[in-house]
């Protein structure tokens, strides 16, 4: 993939939380010819990377092989290469970020998705039907409704709050672009336009040619059993505005 004469590509990772629109943006990326992002490094099911046995590696091969070994198969002449991480695969390996951080050079693009309950009912449907990615050829049928638990919002809206702020305040704010999910999905040639700065590759005119498809278009009031129950628990504290039910509740996404 590389050229001996050529210097190593440089890295950049894409950190969020889970069901943030992570695997669309990692295919607009790769629809540049200078950047390959190779998917969830730390994920086992990942078919993008060749060495199944790479997690049992200490944590800088581990970076090593994302970054100087360049896995993936691919014509591409790279300058950037990437991979991506959500917050819940630090848990299993608690030495990993800080690791992370030490890497030189690296570019960091979070993504943040403005309700973090989205993000959630999202995660509850792709685990209860086991479908995690939609694509043109798919069915048309939509998810099946979900239950949340007043615990279970509010473990992950402080885990969403937590994770956010450590990489905000760990990574210099110029080696860090912040995404938001709801722009990429509104106005995706001007988050790419900034990414491709942020990256320092050549502009690259935004050709909508993604196969993957929204999973769910309903609101949540249609999508979470128990959504107006939960919204009463959350009403008089600083989660209120997941709850709320309109334009901005409403929106269609991409999980």
């Amino acid at each position: 993939m590389t050229d001996s004469h050529m210097p190593p590509p440089a890295p950049f990772v894409i950190l969020a939380m889970p069901r943030t629109g992570t695997h669309y943006l990692e295919e607009l990326l790769n629809a540049h010819p200078n950047v390959l992002s190779n998917g969830e490094l730390l994920n086992p099911y990942a078919t993008t990377w060749l060495d199944k046995h790479r997690l049992l590696r200490s944590d800088r091969e581990l970076l090593e092989l994302a970054y100087s070994c360049c896995p993936a198969q691919s014509d591409k002449k790279a300058t950037h290469v990437g991979c991506k991480v959500n917050e819940p695969q630090f848990h299993d390996r608690p030495g990993f970020f800080a690791e992370l951080t030490r890497w030189p050079g690296l570019r960091v693009i979070l993504v943040v998705r403005e309700n973090t309950l989205e993000s959630l009912r999202s995660l509850v449907q792709a685990r209860q039907t086991r479908q995690w990615l939609k694509f043109r050829s798919d069915n048309d049928a939509p998810p099946p409704q979900v239950r949340l638990s007043t615990a279970d919002c509010e473990a992950y809206f402080k885990a969403a709050d937590d994770f956010h702020a450590r990489v905000a305040r760990s990574f210099t704010k110029s080696n860090m672009l912040e995404i938001e999910y709801e722009c990429l999905l509104r106005e995706p040639a001007t988050c790419l336009a900034a990414i491709w700065d942020f990256l320092g590759v050549p502009a690259l005119r935004f050709s909508s040619t993604a196969t993957l498809q929204r999973q769910e278009t309903r609101p949540l009031e249609q999508t979470i059993e128990n959504f107006h129950e939960l919204r009463r628990h959350f009403s008089h504290g600083p989660y209120a505005r997941f709850f709320d039910v309109g334009e901005r509740g409403t929106a269609v996404a991409i999980d």
